[in-house]
């Protein structure tokens, strides 16, 4: 159905703190069902930046030794965090190039006050605004960025929307490819949503989504 070149690799959330179970093999057995290639990574736990993407951009050289020329991120929370990272921070190795991301929920500012937690376990209680700016992801776009799939509640109490607002105005100013979904209801780490309403809709509105970067070649979506 889709190259058996694009391999996505899945970034349960936790707070950098576990792996949620429920963003984890669930997830890819959803996308395995629409006949995508996909594995679980399980990141670095309790460890300050750059120790997770440092791993991750490890998996995804060997994915790519391993055949695959496309590489989609699919995260949640702190895990779509990281997929974001991996995404969007410089890099000097191409092996380690992400095609495009889905982040679900996702924290994606270090400089707000909005879930503290795992800011602490990654960056410390005394980063410096240097620190938080550079694993902020609004701040890391720029117009050669990845295309991104975001979607989010506006109940979330722990991590509010404004994540998802903020990355994804820094992507519309950078004219990157997007698409955004901020549901009415819902709290937080819904993974696939099952019986959540309205957000339950995610990953059918995410399947075409997918299909389309599975066959994309190129950075132009359009």
């Amino acid at each position: 159905m889709h190259p058996a070149t694009t391999h996505l690799i899945v970034l349960p959330g936790g707070g950098y703190a576990v792996h949620a179970p429920h963003e984890a093999e669930p997830i890819v057995a959803w996308l395995s069902a629409m006949g995508l290639s996909a594995s679980v990574f399980r990141y670095p736990l309790h460890v300050r930046h750059p120790e997770p993407l440092l791993a991750l951009r490890a998996e995804i050289r060997r994915r790519r030794e391993q055949g695959a020329e496309r590489i989609g991120v699919i995260g949640f929370s702190a895990g779509g965090h990281l997929a974001g990272l991996a995404a969007l921070a410089p890099g000097d190795d191409p092996r380690e190039s992400v095609q495009f991301a889905v982040l679900g929920y996702a924290i994606t500012s270090m400089e707000t006050e909005t879930y503290r937690p795992a800011r602490l376990i990654l960056l410390g209680e005394d980063a410096s605004p240097h620190l938080r700016r550079q694993t902020t992801l609004d701040a890391l776009v720029t117009e050669a960025s990845p295309p991104f799939f975001l979607w989010h509640t506006a109940e979330d109490i722990y991590v509010p929307p404004e994540h998802t607002y903020r990355l994804a105005s820094a992507l519309a100013a950078h004219e990157v490819p997007h698409t955004v979904h901020v549901f009415a209801h819902g709290p937080h780490s819904l993974g696939l949503a099952e019986g959540a309403g309205d957000a339950a809709t995610w990953p059918k509105l995410a399947r075409s989504w997918l299909a389309e970067q599975a066959r994309t070649t190129h950075r132009d979506t359009s």
